[in-house]
């Protein structure tokens, strides 16, 4: 009984003193020792490997983008019925969600990845192999298993990511996942000359191979001493907690982590990105201009700033880039709205697609520049490792309910009212300007473990 009631009291109190974490936040002597003779091969390998899953979302997206005319001339579909391929698509990714955390925990990082790459690969194969009488059934399957590896996926890999990563690089390398078969084959494959995330294996008691993946990852000649005991004080810290469910997360200790984690995934897809996304075309095509140029332009822009943006994260720090990115994504639909609105009204009728095209790729571009990415990052930051994967999976599950719901209703809000639905879209990310203000931290530059304890403070 006495035992209980000193974890239940341990509990208020943060997960590890904060003097012993947060006195080494401005560089010190330990950081600077430990940072010595660092190489960082093995992780910006290891994270190439993980993100050849994600080049599979983008692909399955493209059912639903720059080739929907295409696809519904061929088959005859009417809007509305095509509109149910991104249902499926992200029916089977919050099914990935909801068990990517509890798959994560129990197989390792790389065994989720594994379990993804098989869906993702049998996905593609069904649509590769299909017969002509029955398209529709196989793309029904190809959408189902890739966005059931594309749930798994979204949520494993930022993580891994973030466990793998120095704190000086986990930034840049996490938002590099935003960039058919073979990247999946590829990920597949590397996955068996990569190490397992060394904070995995500390929480499931594997001592050598925590010490070897973890040198491994920082280099032979790499001193890992002081990043060793660190993570396995906190492990020890954590193991004296009772283990974590659903309901946990909603306990005082967890509230804020959640509500960051789970916040940040609603202001990111409620903002409108998959209507826009998935349907680029017909938004380009509506404010009468070529739909093909446009997503051209929109695909380059999207790599473009998503790449340079891998370069300022870790530099200019989460909390800026989201509130940059979420103005941008504000003006963006204001532009996209107006052109609509002078449209619907037949007024400046020469000036519609002019600010329809500026809005969209305002909008992406500011998207890709810190929403697309940072939300991950910042969620595979801020939860503790012993409810990593039931809150992982609560964030992810909410992030592809938001996806389903925008990309469902998308298409009946712009028959509604066109200027309308993006003037939604403008107010929904500016109550998350005011979110991330009051209740986002930065977690730029320092550990995992300095995070809790700030977080917990």
């Amino acid at each position: 009984m006495a035992v209980k009631e000193d974890v239940q009291e341990n509990i208020r109190e943060p997960l590890m003193p904060i003097e012993n974490i947060l006195d080494r936040e401005d560089g010190g002597a330990g950081d600077q020792a430990n940072n010595k003779k660092v190489n960082p091969c093995m992780v910006y390998f290891s994270t190439l490997i993980a993100v050849c899953g994600s080049y599979a979302f983008g692909s399955c997206a493209g059912y639903s983008s720059p080739t929907q005319s295409a696809i519904r001339e061929d088959i005859a579909l009417s809007l509305a019925e095509y509109s149910v391929f991104g249902s499926i698509l992200t029916f089977g990714a919050m099914i990935g969600a909801i068990t990517s955390g509890p798959i994560a925990d129990y197989i390792g990082r790389k065994g989720a990845m594994r379990v993804s790459s098989v869906f993702c690969v049998a996905g593609w194969l069904a649509i590769y192999f299909a017969e002509v009488h029955i398209f529709l059934s196989s793309i029904n399957i190809f959408l189902l298993a890739t966005g059931y590896g594309m749930g798994v996926f979204s949520y494993v890999v930022p993580v891994f990511i973030a466990e793998i990563a120095p704190k000086n690089l986990r930034g840049a390398l996490t938002t590099a996942n935003q960039v058919r078969i073979i990247p999946c084959a590829i990920l597949f494959l590397g996955l068996f000359f990569i190490p397992e995330s060394p904070r995995w294996l500390a929480k499931t008691g594997k001592e050598k191979e925590f010490e070897a993946a973890l040198q491994k990852l920082r280099g032979k000649d790499a001193d890992i001493t002081h990043e060793a005991a660190e993570i396995q004080d906190y492990i020890e810290t954590l193991e004296r907690l009772p283990k974590a469910g659903m309901l946990d997360l909603f306990q005082r200790r967890y509230l804020r982590s959640v509500t960051i984690g789970v916040g940040l995934m609603v202001f990111q897809q409620f903002g409108g990105i998959n209507g826009i996304c998935f349907y680029t075309s017909t938004i380009f095509e509506s404010a009468g201009f070529s739909s093909s140029v446009g997503t051209i332009i929109y695909a380059i822009l999207q790599v473009v700033v998503t790449g340079l943006n891998t370069i300022v994260i870790d530099r200019a720090g989460r909390k800026p880039l989201l509130l940059v990115s979420a103005t941008g994504l504000v003006l963006g639909c204001l532009l996209v709205g107006v052109s609509f609105f002078l449209k619907d009204h037949e007024l400046g009728l020469e000036s519609v697609p002019a600010l329809a095209v500026t809005g969209i790729l305002l909008y992406i571009a500011a998207f890709s520049a810190g929403m697309g990415a940072v939300p991950w990052v910042v969620m595979s930051e801020i939860f503790p490792i012993n409810i990593k994967g039931v809150g992982g999976s609560l964030a992810t599950l909410v992030n592809w309910f938001g996806a389903w719901l925008v990309s469902y209703t998308f298409n009946f809000l712009m028959t509604w009212s066109s200027y309308g639905t993006f003037i939604l879209y403008a107010a929904i990310n500016a109550l998350g300007i005011l979110f991330m203000i009051i209740v986002v931290p930065e977690t730029k530059g320092r550990t995992l473990e300095q995070i809790q304890a700030a977080i917990n403070a």
